[in-house]
C-alpha cells in the first residue's frame, strides 16, 4: 500500500503544522482509520509504528496514508451505489463539500 512518499515532489517543500497530537494519539488514529478502511473496501495490512511489519514511518504518515484509503473506499462505494454516473458526482462533489464544511466548522479547522 502506498504510503504517499512522493508528497515532497509533488508539493515541494512548504509545510504546515498538523493537528497537535502525541505520537500516541496519532496512533490511534491511524488504527481507526485503517480499521474503517478495511470494513469499506478490500485494503491491505499497512503497518503501523510498532507493529512487527514496522515500516519506520510515523504513526501521522499512516493517519494520512490511512485516510486517503478511506477517502478512495468510500468513493467507490459511492459510485457501486449511485444508480446513475450524475447521482455519484453530486454525492462525491456537492454533497461531500457541504458535510466537509460542517465538519471544519465544527472541529474549528474551517
Amino acid at each position: 500500500m502506498d504510503h504517499g512518499d512522493d508528497f515532497g515532489a509533488w508539493i515541494g517543500n512548504q509545510h504546515t503544522a498538523p493537528a497537535h497530537r502525541t505520537d500516541e494519539e496519532w496512533a490511534d488514529v491511524a488504527r481507526y482509520l485503517r480499521h474503517a478502511a478495511n470494513k469499506i473496501g478490500p485494503a491491505l495490512p499497512l503497518c503501523l509504528p510498532g507493529e512487527p511489519q514496522e515500516c519506520g514511518r510515523s504513526a501521522h504518515q499512516h493517519v494520512l496514508a490511512w485516510g486517503a484509503a478511506v477517502k478512495a473506499a468510500a468513493q467507490h462505494v459511492i459510485e457501486s451505489a449511485a444508480p446513475a454516473p450524475a447521482h455519484a458526482a453530486y454525492a462525491g462533489g456537492p454533497l461531500y463539500q457541504r458535510r466537509l464544511a460542517e465538519l471544519r466548522a465544527t472541529s474549528g479547522d474551517g
